[in-house]
């Protein structure tokens, strides 16, 4: 058994963007999965950008946002949905909502994201 307390959790920001990691491979053992909470602030935004060699998968929990797709399409986001984008998909998300957007996210293989984020 791993336990991961929560007082240890990393957390990346960029501007109106948290990302708890809440189990990575810079915090786990396990080699095939990073999940991450994903916080945006009312209007926050996250480009349109694609995993060459891992799949994701969101799980909406709070909010109501847009998904950014390929060739400028776009897709309404909200608490409940879920989305699967496989290896190379364009994809990013934008909080169109009047509160928070929270979405759970599932990388495997797993990705240390440390790279995209100002903050650490």
């Amino acid at each position: 058994m791993e336990f991961i307390a929560k007082d240890t959790i990393r957390v990346l920001a960029n501007p109106g963007v948290v990302s708890r990691q809440l189990l990575n491979p810079d915090c786990s053992e396990s080699k095939r999965v990073t999940i991450t909470e994903v916080h945006l602030e009312i209007g926050a935004s996250q480009p349109r950008h694609t995993h060459d060699a891992s799949e994701q998968i969101w799980y909406a929990l709070k909010g109501k946002g847009t998904l950014l797709l390929a060739e400028d399409a776009e897709k309404p986001f909200a608490a409940g949905d879920v989305v699967h984008f496989a290896d190379t998909e364009v994809h990013g998300l934008r909080n169109e909502g009047e509160e928070e957007f929270v979405y759970l996210s599932v990388t495997a293989p797993p990705i240390h994201f440390g790279y995209a984020y100002e903050k650490r």
